[in-house]
């Protein structure tokens, strides 16, 4: 037998209740665990935390009822302004009231914010009770708004052309494609790989606007089918699957002062990605990584916002995998001349800093844990703070860095997981921390000293409820060295005499993480429901996930499945080393990426798990879009074994499991072709596969619906594994 090595860590739930104690509390229901684990059970904290500018202070909303202040130096909580208030001004000015405070409201000064998409409004605190006021109005029809920081100028989509509103003035558009395929300002470009999450970027002092501009007129028609009317309605969507035709995307700048419009000189080829898109503070240039369609050769360019012309490459990187920027520049403010870049060129996310003529002034971070998000600088720009993953991605801890000599400090040094977020003086820390066995602790960090100061700590908001304990262990890699962490939470009054059931939750994806020493170890409240049920829930997270540097996650390069699946076999190894797993009931669970996890191993491993259900799954890589899928995969043409080794309507012959698999037929990310596929094959071999469709719903089954798709999942597992 192989010999493994198996590290329990210590990660028990220690809520203070005895076994007696079960009885007498409640339990979740089924809509509970989907729907109450962000409402009823949500741990108590401070929501929508935003530093106020030219002080240390922020500002959260509170039950969404009213704004709140709290003192960085001694944590005092003060009100801003209830919603109540708040509507009164709006009906002052005859505008519609809110049913709710603005969550997404934007500081401009210490006194000032503004809020609002249809009509964008701005209040003013200096006046006793506040004073408001309609800075502009694009409409209810706008998508992609963009309002420049002193909130003068507001550029917004509407049917794929790209408007311009300015305070006081009349809405003035910038295009007018007519051809549905033209598309402006879309944050929806290249997919939406590379980090990009706008297509409309207004320059620092908002006298230009830069946008997006996709032609995805080449680009094969996917036809989606709109089944409820009467006459069913094609919906067609634009769909490039790897090795085909791509779309093609250039970079627009119009000026308001002079009414012209420009396009960047990124050059060819075509269907070239352009990411990282940044304004210099000046508004001289702007700097684009072009990155090519292979996605292993990345420059980082700078152009003339100007003239569109090329200036010069900074740098170039390189790498035989891929390369994938993922971050804009973060320019400094007093010295807009220098930036920082995030890469993994060294097999972590680190830090660089550069001066806009390309030279590398200073590797500032070299950690052999991934940068995770940078929180900003003091005033003064001294130190630089910043997240990482830590204790092999079990936790997010913040770090000061001194940007003149490059030392570090640790300010959250405890295990688990903490979000923070920097006052605008840069002198204190907003963190709100939890772990495995603490709900929420909200602090106030001194930032030169590391003081601390509590301002809240949660209770336990399941401490009437029966809840089963996690605990975390860590798992050998099937490479022998790598180690793996995994989470089991065993059933509701667990008795280790008996034999219970066990259902595998995977992913196992890049860009994806489920294990965490954070409130619940990162599970869903459905796996505790589960458990609850009398289940053994386990999850691993194998090597491809997240969080854990390049190597880690690069192993499944051109072989999408295989070595993951060596990996969560190490994890069910443990599994059935356990006296109370019944090795003769197992079942997995995954979607997208998971969905195709699990049936990857129901088809590589037949006879290990009795039941599987695999959610929106890829079942042909083939079939799945060029940005995410060439990255990992290549082309079919380039690596041809690859997706034969991972086309699994091939490998359906070795089905011996009951397989639901469960489908959106209005899935535009995982087109719904993937388990047809799969169940045609299936028909062919004679294997038996269940299905499941929700009409109406897209990769993901949202809102209510949900209750409806957990039921049908847990019911599957209750027919076949008890």
């Amino acid at each position: 037998m192989m010999s493994r090595k198996i590290y329990i860590l210590v990660g028990f739930i220690t809520l203070g209740w005895f076994h007696s104690a079960y009885a007498q509390q409640k339990k979740i229901t089924l809509s509970e665990s989907v729907l109450g684990q962000y409402r009823q059970f949500k741990p108590e904290s401070f929501d929508f935390v935003k530093a106020i500018p030219e002080t240390d202070d922020f500002s959260f909303v509170e039950n969404f009822t009213a704004l709140k202040r709290i003192s960085g130096a001694d944590g005092k909580i003060q009100e801003i302004m209830e919603l109540k208030k708040l509507n009164f001004l709006l009906e002052e000015i005859g505008a519609k009231k809110r049913n709710s405070f603005p969550y997404d409201l934007v500081w401009e000064t210490s006194y000032s914010f503004r809020f609002g998409s249809e009509n964008i409004y701005r209040v003013d605190l200096r006046k006793e009770g506040g004073v408001i006021s309609e800075i502009m109005a694009p409409g209810s029809q706008t998508a992609n708004l963009h309002i420049s920081s002193d909130g003068k100028t507001a550029a917004y989509t509407r049917e794929n052309n790209l408007f311009l509103m300015m305070a006081g003035k009349k809405e003035l558009p910038i295009t007018s494609d007519k051809n549905t395929g033209i598309v402006n300002g879309s944050d929806y470009v290249h997919r939406q790989e590379f980090g990009i999450h706008e297509g409309i970027f207004i320059s620092p002092k908002g006298n230009h606007v830069a946008w997006y501009r996709k032609d995805e007129t080449m680009v094969t028609d996917y036809p989606l089918v709109n089944s409820a009317q009467r006459i069913a309605e094609a919906t067609p969507i634009k769909y490039p699957m790897a090795g085909m035709t791509s779309e093609q995307v250039t970079l627009g700048i119009y000026t308001p002062a002079t009414g012209k419009t420009l396009f960047l000189k990124t050059g060819e080829p075509a269907d070239q990605y352009l990411t990282a898109v940044s304004w210099d503070p000046l508004e001289k240039y702007v700097f684009v990584g072009i990155l090519n369609r292979g996605q292993n050769h990345l420059k980082l360019n700078r152009y003339s916002a100007e003239t569109g012309d090329f200036i010069n490459t900074l740098f170039e990187e390189k790498h035989d995998k891929w390369v994938e920027p993922e971050n804009p520049l973060y320019f400094l403010k007093n010295t807009p001349d220098v930036f920082i870049w995030q890469s993994e060129r060294d097999g972590y996310n680190n830090l660089y800093l550069y001066n806009t003529s390309g030279k590398l002034l200073m590797q500032l971070t070299r950690e052999k844990n991934p940068v995770l998000n940078i929180l900003g600088t003091d005033a003064k720009e001294q130190f630089l703070y910043y997240s990482t993953s830590d204790d092999f991605g079990m936790s997010e801890k913040v770090f000061r860095i001194n940007l003149k000599n490059g030392k570090s400090n640790v300010l959250t040094p405890e295990k688990g997981k903490h979000s923070a977020v920097l006052s605008a003086n840069g002198n204190y820390l907003f963190t709100q921390y939890s772990s495995l066995n603490t709900p929420n602790i909200s602090s106030l960090i001194q930032t030169k000293n590391g003081t601390k100061r509590i301002i809240k700590e949660s209770e336990n908001p399941y401490k009437d409820i029966a809840l089963p304990k996690a605990e975390f262990v860590t798992i050998t890699a099937a490479d022998g060295k790598t180690p793996l962490n995994g989470r089991i939470i065993k059933p509701l009054n667990f008795d280790p005499s008996k034999k219970y059931p066990v259902i595998v939750y995977v992913y196992g994806g890049p860009h994806a993480q489920l294990v965490s020493d954070s409130w619940l170890g990162g599970a869903s409240l459905w796996d505790y429901y589960m458990a609850q049920e009398g289940y053994v829930m386990f999850t691993l997270d194998n090597r491809g996930s997240a969080n854990r540097g390049f190597e880690f996650e690069n192993v499944i390069h051109r072989r999408l499945g295989q070595e993951e699946i060596k990996d969560q076999m190490k994890g069910v190894e443990y599994l059935k080393s356990l006296p109370f797993v019944d090795a003769d009931r197992m079942g997995v669970y995954g979607w997208s990426f998971g969905g195709f996890m699990t049936t990857t191993l129901l088809t590589s491993y037949p006879g290990v798990f009795k039941a599987g259900v695999a959610g929106g799954p890829v079942m042909d890589w083939k079939f799945y879009e060029i940005m995410y899928g060439e990255r990992y995969m290549d082309t079919p043409e380039e690596n041809p074994e690859g997706y034969a080794l991972t086309a699994l309507p091939d490998k359906c012959k070795n089905l011996n499991s009951r397989l639901l698999i469960i489908h959106g037929a209005q899935d535009n990310v995982v087109v719904m072709q993937h388990s047809l596929e799969f169940i045609n094959a299936c028909i062919k071999d004679g294997k038996q596969v269940d299905f499941f469709v929700y009409p109406d719903h897209e990769h993901n089954v949202r809102g209510k619906d949900r209750i409806h798709l957990k039921e049908k999942i847990t019911d599957y597992f209750n027919l076949h594994l008890k």
